[in-house]
């Protein structure tokens, strides 16, 4: 074995504090990618599923009360 004993191990020689800073932000940069990632398959599986629901003619009872909203439109004199 290469150290004597576990605090050896994880002071390294003074090397410690930046070997294991670099592993850290490796592993919190590879999570946050990949529950970056999973959101955005997410949303895009959304999107893909409402453009097919769209063109199929079937609406979602959610987006139904959303689009009851009508607009009147006014007539503005150009004087």
């Amino acid at each position: 074995m290469a150290f004597d004993s576990f605090s050896a191990f994880m002071v390294m020689e003074g090397h410690g504090p930046y070997v294991w800073a670099c592993y850290a932000a490796f592993f919190l940069l590879m999570i946050g990618l990949m529950v970056w990632s999973l959101r955005r398959r997410k949303a895009a599986i959304e999107a893909c599923r409402r453009g097919y629901d769209f063109r199929a003619g079937r609406q979602d009872p959610r987006a139904a009360s959303a689009s009851a909203a009508s607009f009147t439109r006014v007539k503005v004199s150009q004087d």
